[in-house]
């Protein structure tokens, strides 16, 4: 049988390789629609962990593992040798950024190394990463077809980007549309079954570069945005003008507006990273994107914003930043989830550290920092507990992310001074000059 028939009579087996925040959800998607699911890690805690009915990621339910393990329907693992025993390979690993902000394709094309050798005839390859436009034919069918196989013919490639927002309460890893773009027709057709299997709704494109480019424009578009509020926040500033009240007064007009609301800088795997895939490989065709690079020089420059806010605060209270004592309020990059990717709170970290500051951190969904690949400096420091005490012992707490367990008011009646990148205090009682916004 081929795969659209294995997935119709239910008996596909489908692999997903990076249990992270992208693949642990979809590898229980397809677990939870019955098929039998595999997943993959060079991690041996993750697949320890789903053995265990565990989740180690917070907004993923222990339950939904244990009940897909107690189905009989999820497996994980770090032998690569068991992908011959998959019908579809469901790629989710990083693509992050190297110290050129150029794109490092490291871990796709290990994982490609580590999958090829035990490939069979008939099966499906998915990537899911981010990434530019050709990444799937240059790097995925130039490997495949190295090993022997026939993209098309015997062996089917697709490229399908990951829409995974981790703790959006609205959507799961099936309810938000799903877009394919195949090798072949016949490729297309084998991804778009694939994902049709598991998804509510799946949006076919002609090509694995449209649906690559569409990824990088989801995200750009976010960044540019975000940029161009930024840079307006900075202005707003100097002018005594509050942003987020314009905000809100431009978000009452129905139409040709979408509100976007500026931070401390940009985190998560998308948002600081895709335009810069997109800007890489337009060079190559000796195209100049200086609009999305502008963004990126705005959105990057953001930490260093908040700090400068925060050391004039610190002045005008007669304390240099040097010796002072700061806390950070939230290491996740978004509210109410476990996510460091990308986090601009370790750059403010490393800023104030390196002005002289004593920097901790408190984060109720982060309670101890893990191995990260940029900020390993920090890993193993531990979350301050929140206590009036604790508040008040500090020269300087900013807020970088805004989770709902902040007790807000307990923060304004015990913290001296509060910098806030969020303007979660706008609500809240404080004393005059307490509250800075940055």
């Amino acid at each position: 049988m081929n795969l659209q028939q294995k997935l119709s009579a239910k008996t596909a087996v489908v692999g997903v390789v990076g249990l992270g925040y992208v693949g642990l959800p979809l590898v229980l998607a397809y677990a939870r629609a019955g098929f039998r699911g595999i997943g993959f890690d060079i991690d041996p805690k993750k697949p320890e962990a789903l053995h265990r009915g565990e989740s180690y990621i917070k907004h993923i339910p222990a339950a939904h593992v244990a009940e897909a393990r107690a189905a009989g329907t999820l497996d994980a693992t770090t032998d690569f040798r068991r992908v011959s025993e998959c019908d579809a390979i469901i790629l989710c690993v990083p693509t992050p950024l190297d110290h050129h902000f150029e794109p490092d394709l490291s871990y796709v094309t290990d994982t490609l190394e580590s999958v090829v050798p035990h490939l069979r005839e008939g099966q499906t390859i998915s990537l899911e990463s981010t990434t530019y436009p050709g990444t799937t034919d240059e790097e995925v069918v130039t490997r495949v077809e190295a090993a022997g196989f026939k993209v098309g013919t015997n062996l089917f490639v697709v490229y399908s980007p990951e829409r995974e927002d981790p703790g959006n309460p609205k959507f799961s890893a099936t309810n938000i549309p799903k877009v394919v773009g195949g090798i072949t027709p016949a490729c297309l057709e084998a991804g778009t079954a694939l994902y049709a299997a598991a998804f509510e709704q799946v949006v076919p494109v002609s090509s694995c570069k449209v649906a690559e480019l569409t990824k990088l424009l989801e995200n750009i578009f976010r960044a540019v945005n975000i940029g161009l509020v930024n840079e307006l926040k900075v202005a707003a500033d100097a002018m005594d003008i509050d942003i987020w009240e314009v905000i809100r007064a431009a978000s009452t007009k129905p139409f040709g507006f979408t509100p976007f609301y500026p931070g401390p800088g940009l985190g998560g795997h998308c948002i600081p990273i895709d335009p810069f895939y997109l800007t890489w490989k337009a060079r190559e065709f000796g195209v100049h994107t200086r609009f999305i690079e502008l963004a990126g020089e705005i959105n990057r420059s953001m930490p260093k914003y908040v700090v400068h806010r925060a050391m004039e605060a610190l002045n005008s209270r007669g304390k240099a930043v040097k010796s002072s004592k700061i806390l950070l309020l939230g290491l996740a990059y978004k509210a109410n989830v476990d996510d460091m990717r990308e986090s601009p709170t370790f750059e403010l970290m490393d800023r104030f550290r390196d002005l002289g500051a004593h920097v901790d951190f408190h984060d109720p969904h982060v309670p101890v920092v893990g191995p990260t690949r940029e900020h390993m400096n920090w890993a193993g420091k531990e979350s301050v507990a929140w206590s009036p005490e604790t508040l008040a012992s500090y020269d300087c707490v900013v807020i970088s992310t805004h989770h709902a367990a902040f007790d807000l008011a307990q923060l304004a009646a015990s913290a001296d001074l509060i910098v806030d990148t969020r303007n979660a205090m706008a609500a809240i009682a404080s004393r005059e000059g307490q509250v800075i916004k940055a």
